[in-house]
């Protein structure tokens, strides 16, 4: 019986692509065959977990102070998965093998690129523990190569599934907002490298849309998203949901005319492959990991110059309404490419 250490306690979060990372692969996890593995969860809400996991999984009570050098657990086990290259929380006692998954370095290039920084040097330790390193993307893997001298070990690329599994009977949803014009959709952390700041100087040129953007905007970047759509008087046509439930969401990505998506820094984007499920068009930058992860099925913004967005936008929306039955299928095969159980067999061949 192998003993394996899951680092999940962002699971809590499942806003965030972390969260949903961590939630997403343990329940894929949970639903195949764990004949000769015992997993234990580091969760800071156990009972949650418990009650929809049961005994599939041991679980592990996470507190802060698991960050200290002093109260790191002790415990020894076989394999010690850190789900994410960010988390402080490491094992007081080597692990006989111990896994790290990247998903991006962003912080390098958001930060500093001066190796003895704080955040940069974590990481290198984190690389110097490793035995296996895991990248959520290709593009992930050349971006940790670009910055860090990566040791001779082995390194794998295991895609994410696609969060949304099954489409929700929205029959009895009612939305909060009325509407009556046909919009765009995004959602996604505000913060600068979402780049939801292009959108609105281009749909001050799209008076026949609207725009919905979900996520927390109570923060600096959202002051600055407000701000531009007051500059512009765009509040008539450009709305902040907030965080939104998974009814809302599927609501909007479901009845919008297309997901929009310019980020200028993702090591993997899960939102466009959720969006791609309704079998929407959706737009991406041709920046970091969008092409990798949208392939020949999503079309691209090359640069964020308004009136370049907007005819690109138009242009490629008539082709897909004039091509919809064609490219929809197309679309929903690229969506279901990305597959959590194919991720959990890929994860759990590693701990064995």
């Amino acid at each position: 019986m192998k003993s394996i250490f899951l680092e999940s306690h962002n699971i809590k979060n499942r806003a965030g692509g972390l969260g949903t990372f961590n939630y997403e692969l343990i329940k894929a996890i949970s639903e195949a065959n764990l004949e000769a593995l015992k997993i234990t969860l580091n969760t800071s809400d156990i009972k949650t977990l418990k009650n929809e996991f049961g005994t599939t999984f041991k679980y592990q009570k996470y507190t802060s102070l698991q960050r200290h050098p002093l109260f790191r657990l002790r415990k020894k086990y076989d394999v010690w998965h850190s789900l994410n290259q960010n988390t402080k929380i490491e094992p007081g006692t080597k692990p006989k093998k111990y896994i790290l998954t990247v998903h991006d370095v962003n912080f390098v290039e958001e930060h500093s690129k001066d190796m003895s920084h704080k955040k940069n040097r974590m990481f290198i330790e984190k690389i110097k523990r490793a035995e296996v390193i895991t990248y959520i993307s290709e593009f992930a893997r050349k971006q940790t190569h670009q910055y860090f001298d990566i040791p001779n070990i082995e390194e794998r690329i295991i895609y994410n599934g696609n969060p949304i599994r099954e489409i929700i009977d929205l029959s009895h949803f009612k939305n909060n907002i009325t509407i009556e014009t046909p919009f765009f959709y995004t959602i996604g952390d505000f913060i600068e490298r979402k780049n939801f700041t292009s959108l609105i100087e281009m749909m001050r040129l799209m008076p026949n849309y609207n725009l919905f953007i979900s996520g927390n905007h109570n923060k600096e970047y959202g002051e600055t998203v407000k701000n531009l759509i007051k500059k512009y008087n765009l509040e008539k046509n450009i709305f902040l949901t907030g965080k939104i439930s998974e009814e809302g969401k599927q609501f909007y990505m479901q009845n919008c005319e297309a997901f929009l998506f310019p980020s200028i820094r993702e090591g993997f984007g899960l939102p466009p492959i959720e969006a791609m499920k309704f079998g929407k068009p959706v737009f991406l930058s041709t920046l970091t990991s969008m092409p990798e992860i949208g392939g020949d099925a999503a079309f691209y913004w090359s640069n964020f110059d308004p009136e370049y967005m907007k005819d690109n936008l138009l242009q490629n929306l008539e082709y897909y309404n004039n091509n919809k039955l064609v490219l929809t299928e197309k679309i929903i095969d690229r969506s279901n490419y990305f597959d959590w159980k194919k991720a959990a067999t890929e994860y759990i061949a590693l701990y064995k």
